[in-house]
C-alpha cells in the first residue's frame, strides 16, 4: 500500500516534490511512520525499487495467463507496465526518478535488474510466440526482445512529446510496428478466393 502510493505521488510531483510526507498524506499516515519504517526518503525509493523487480517477475506470468497468445500478452505486458505513466506528465515524473537511478550506484542496481527482469519476460513471450507459429520460424527472440525493449522505451518519449492520442494507443501501435516483419505470411482462406 505504502509502495503503490510512492509511484502514484511520484507520477504527480517527481523527484523534488516527492517527500515522507506527501506519501504519508497519500496513504493517511504521519511521517513519523514512514521514518521508522523506511529511514529516509532514500530507504523508501530503495524499497520501491526492490518492489518493483518483484511486480515485474510477476507480471509476465499474469499477462500470460490472461491471453491465449504469447503475442497478445505481451502487448497486455508493455501496456500494463507503463500504466503508472498515463499522463505526459506523470511520465515525466518517472523518467525524471530514472535520471537518479542512472547517477546513484543503489538505484541504478536496482533499475538494472527491473530491466533485466522485463526483457526476461518480453523474451520469453517472444520465444513461445516463435515456437507457436506466431513469429516467423527462425525469429531470435533474444535480439528482438532488446528491440522491443527500446521501442517501447523510445514510444513514450515520442508520446510525451508529440502527446497524440493515449500512451497506450502509442505503445500498441509501434509494438505492432517492430514485430510486424517477423509474422509470418498469413495464409490466404481457399473460401476467399473463389
Amino acid at each position: 500500500m505504502i509502495l503503490r502510493a510512492t509511484a502514484r505521488v511520484m507520477g504527480r510531483v517527481g523527484p523534488v516534490g516527492l517527500t515522507l510526507a506527501a506519501v504519508a498524506r497519500e496513504v493517511g499516515l504521519v511521517p513519523g511512520t514512514l521514518v521508522q519504517r523506511f529511514g529516509s526518503k532514500r530507504g523508501l525509493l530503495l524499497a520501491l525499487a526492490d518492489q518493483s523487480e518483484k511486480d515485474a517477475s510477476g507480471m509476465t506470468g499474469r499477462a500470460r495467463r490472461a491471453h491465449a497468445s504469447a503475442l497478445a500478452a505481451l502487448a497486455a505486458l508493455t501496456v500494463e507496465s507503463a500504466a503508472a505513466m498515463a499522463t505526459p506528465e506523470s511520465f515525466a515524473n518517472h523518467l525524471a526518478f530514472l535520471c537518479t537511478d542512472l547517477v546513484d550506484p543503489q538505484l541504478y542496481e536496482r533499475a538494472l535488474a527491473i530491466h533485466r527482469t522485463q526483457r526476461r519476460g518480453v523474451e520469453e513471450l517472444l520465444a513461445e510466440a516463435a515456437d507457436a507459429g506466431e513469429l516467423r520460424a527462425g525469429t531470435d527472440a533474444a535480439a528482438l526482445a532488446r528491440t522491443v525493449q527500446a521501442v517501447i522505451a523510445g514510444a513514450g518519449l515520442t508520446w510525451a512529446l508529440e502527446r497524440e492520442g493515449t500512451l497506450e494507443q502509442r505503445l500498441r501501435q509501434e509494438l505492432d510496428t517492430a514485430l510486424s516483419p517477423h509474422l509470418p505470411p498469413r495464409h490466404s482462406d481457399p473460401l476467399e478466393e473463389s
